[in-house]
């Protein structure tokens, strides 16, 4: 009998420790998944295949370091970039900002020259 409880005891011990280990792995998933940031470089492509689709592009660039943003209640962190191109024999420059958690163009500003 002293048998069957020590074994019973060491069962419900593993099936804690076993759910406990679980519980945690998926927390920290969950955590990491939310405060992961795409990389600038894929952003970078991937704003510079959508101006491809109107035609050529002459140069692209990127700052690596986030900065932060607020708008109204929302806080997030952003990448800043531009891509030049010729548009009508002249060279037209545009600025981009792009969240950084998801990667998705929230501005894109002509410049004036």
């Amino acid at each position: 009998m002293n048998e069957e409880n020590e074994l019973s005891y060491f069962k419900g011990g593993l099936a804690i420790g076993v759910s406990l280990g679980l519980l945690s792995g998926i927390a920290s998933t969950l955590w990491y998944q939310k405060k992961r940031t795409v990389d600038a470089d894929v952003v970078l492509e991937n704003v510079k295949d959508a101006f491809l689709k109107e035609g050529p592009i002459e140069g692209s660039w990127i700052e690596f370091e986030k900065k932060p943003l607020r708008k109204f209640a929302v806080h997030s962190k952003t990448y800043n970039g531009g891509i030049s191109r010729l548009e009508d024999g002249i060279m037209v420059q545009y600025e981009f900002t792009a969240d950084a958690f998801t990667g998705t163009v929230i501005d894109v500003k002509r410049i004036k020259d």
